[in-house]
């Protein structure tokens, strides 16, 4: 709300508007907006009952929503700056229902909050609850499950993974910020004649350097933006994974991080579904791992939740035990997919991009380019780059493994940056098998797992592989109600 308030601003006294007329607007806009505010909390109002929650909220029209307990998976804290130093909290509660939060309560206080979550989750797990009391400021928290620190990430951890987060976020917002307020800016962005009568003075200074004045301007943009990408990174990771904890407590994992926006997360140990372990083209060298977890509630921002952002497989391996699975067997019978896939894959690909090079050169052919002016660099280039693909895609046909075994499906992929999935047989909720128009007629298939809170999908099986997959994964499915196996 900030910035078009600004924008907005920068034009009115662009215009010969009065700064006290502007200053005088914004406070009443502000004061306004602050007015609805409070009263759309006040008229905020909860209910627990025996068997849902129930959110009734609306200053002139009201709206009341309510949710079972059966259907609440997770029950979150959240802090964001300011209510982190007013002492409030945010309740969200989760029901697996596409990763969105079916209810939220913002703001309780700190104690209050905690008291909520847990007489949700107690009367969710069916066990017997006193009523709710009524809630002040001054209410004792109902002291939860401290539990055991499995993993924690120090501030010289955090700031070691920051380094190796690359984003250029930052980048790509300041390029949308200057496209949504370009009516506040003194110039128009799109007016191309411009923009080259700018740059027309450095450029022809730079030109007559000579080529090792080029080349070094060169090196310094490249630098120049490695170091906006690495200082983003760092920056985004502190504030997202600051004071990194994950406790092993009776009710399954607990998560804390943040550092603006502190967060409080659970997740119940049986509703664990899969796990991902990846790492990095660069980290790998340094022996850096992560580990996700799939289960039926989502995280802030994805489909599965962080339990080791940035890791040894020494500290993930005790992680993986406790959700309920065992690392990969040093003696696993790993098996690949078909070559006829990855052949394809490669054909395509080259095919693609010999087409648009022929294109290229027709055009250079008939536009009556020299040779020597190095336009036939690109089609030359796409040559090259459709055999490095083509070899890629062949490369990864060697590194794209799966494994099966009395409790477990494996799958591991990735040439430079490894990644493992692992999946519990007994808590797939469907298993299904999909063949194009060239894969039956080159005989392989895509293996579609389904997980309620992410994708598994193991492609380019062989057809007799994927069959006996997933013959497999249905005895196991079938043993046991998937209900009652992640029942809260």
């Amino acid at each position: 709300m900030l910035l078009p308030l600004l924008a907005l601003g920068y034009t009115f006294s662009s215009d010969g508007i009065s700064i006290p007329f502007i200053l005088s607007m914004f406070g009443i806009f502000l004061c306004a907006a602050m007015a609805l505010a409070y009263l759309s909390w006040r008229r905020l109002t909860y209910r627990v009952g025996e068997t849902d929650i129930r959110v009734t909220s609306g200053i002139l029209s009201r709206q009341a929503r309510s949710v079972p307990y059966e259907r609440i998976q997770d029950v979150s804290v959240e802090q964001s700056l300011v209510p982190r130093l007013l002492g409030l909290v945010a309740i969200k509660f989760e029901t697996g229902a596409g990763g969105k939060d079916e209810l939220a309560l913002a703001y309780l206080g700190e104690a209050e909050g905690e008291r909520l979550r847990e007489l949700v989750r107690e009367r969710r797990d069916g066990q017997a609850t006193a009523a709710l009391a009524s809630a002040d400021g001054d209410a004792e928290a109902v002291p939860g499950d401290a539990g055991e620190v499995i993993f924690a990430m120090d501030r010289r951890r955090v700031l070691t993974f920051g380094f190796f987060e690359f984003s250029l976020a930052v980048v790509a917002a300041a390029f949308a910020a200057v496209q949504q307020f370009d009516f506040a800016l003194p110039f128009d962005i799109y007016d191309f004649d411009a923009w080259q009568d700018l740059l027309a003075g450095p450029g022809a200074a730079l030109y007559g350097m000579g080529a090792m004045a080029q080349v070094v301007g060169g090196i310094v943009a490249v630098l120049s933006l490695v170091l906006i990408g690495l200082v983003t990174g760092l920056v985004r990771t502190v504030l997202r994974e600051w004071d990194f904890t994950l406790l092993r407590t009776p009710k399954g994992f607990r998560r804390r991080r943040g550092l603006l926006t502190r967060t409080d997360v659970v997740m119940p140990v049986h509703r664990v579904q899969a796990l991902k372990i990846a790492t990095g083209v660069i980290r790998r060298r340094f022996g850096w791992h992560s580990l996700k977890l799939v289960s039926l509630a989502q995280d802030s921002g994805g489909a599965s939740h962080d339990a080791a952002p940035f890791a040894r497989m020494e500290e993930i391996e005790p992680i993986v035990r406790a959700a309920g699975f065992d690392p990969v067997p040093a003696a696993t019978e790993w098996r690949r997919g078909s070559l006829n896939h990855a052949k394809d894959a490669a054909f395509v690909t080259a095919l693609l991009l010999l087409s648009i090079a022929g294109a290229i050169a027709v055009f250079l052919l008939f536009g009556g380019q020299d040779i020597a002016r190095g336009y036939w660099l690109v089609p030359f280039g796409l040559l090259c780059l459709s055999g490095v693909l083509a070899a890629w895609e062949i490369l990864g046909w060697s590194k794209r493994l799966n494994a099966l075994d009395d409790h477990q499906l494996y799958f591991r992929r990735g040439i430079l940056a490894g990644k493992t999935d692992i999946a519990d047989r007994a808590k797939l909720q469907s298993v299904e098998i999909s063949r194009g128009p060239i894969a039956q007629r080159r005989g392989y298939a895509t293996l579609k797992l389904g997980l309620a809170g992410g994708s598994f999908v193991l492609e380019g099986l062989p057809v007799e592989r994927a069959h006996e997959l997933r013959e497999a994964l249905l005895e196991s499915m079938t043993r046991s109600d998937f209900s009652v196996v992640v029942a809260a």
